[in-house]
């Protein structure tokens, strides 16, 4: 699995973990043996879940496109451990705000993007946020100890910049020919590269 499959590395911690947390708040002893085995398989296998609501998705003959839209709907409405930096210093803490703050702007895209004028203040404020979020890395790369990792962390922000562009480009054809799924998936990307980002600070720095 790339970096480049938002989708398949999202299908588990945005679709089937919270699916199951609300299941389990129905009972009075939750079940929780089905969610922690699905987790392992996922750990185990990267892209084992994307494969299985695929097939559920094929079995309910619903579009396939439409995993883009709802993957990025539901980013907003997802707190995950895994993508916060669990370090007291106010860079840290800044870097999970401007972080969270990018995914919640880019989630609201489904929402937004048929209305233009709308749109493009949400186009102005997400490029505000890459940037604020690039800055906030600059100053995080001075806590990592050793210079290999810094290394790591600068490829990362390279790719980061890598698929910001991407997503520049997306939205310039967008405007062009009207294709929304290429902007749902490029806007995936997006958030996925930011997880990784913060992903790479935790192995780095905790």
């Amino acid at each position: 699995m790339g970096d480049d499959s938002p989708v398949i590395s999202s299908a588990y911690p945005v679709l089937v973990r919270p699916a199951f947390e609300k299941v389990n708040q129905n009972f009075k002893e939750p079940n929780s043996s089905v969610k922690e085995c699905l987790s392992k398989v996922e750990s185990a296998y990267p892209g084992w879940t994307y494969d299985f609501v695929m097939q559920l998705v094929k079995a309910a003959e619903l579009p396939v496109t439409s995993l883009n839209e709802s993957i990025l709907r539901l980013e907003s409405s997802v707190v995950s451990e895994a993508y916060r930096v669990n370090r007291s210093e106010d860079t840290f803490t800044d870097l999970n705000r401007k972080s969270a703050n990018l995914k919640k702007i880019l989630s609201r895209i489904p929402e937004e993007i048929s209305d233009r004028r709308v749109f493009l203040e949400t186009i102005k404020e997400i490029a505000s946020a890459i940037k604020k979020l690039l800055d906030c890395v600059h100053e995080v790369s001075e806590y990592i100890p050793s210079q290999s990792g810094k290394q790591v962390l600068e490829q990362r922000k390279k790719e980061f910049v890598k698929f910001s562009k991407r997503f520049s480009n997306t939205l310039k054809d967008f405007f062009k020919d009207g294709q929304v799924n290429a902007v749902f998936y490029s806007a995936n990307c997006l958030i996925n590269q930011t997880n990784l980002i913060i992903q790479t600070v935790r192995e780095k720095c905790e």
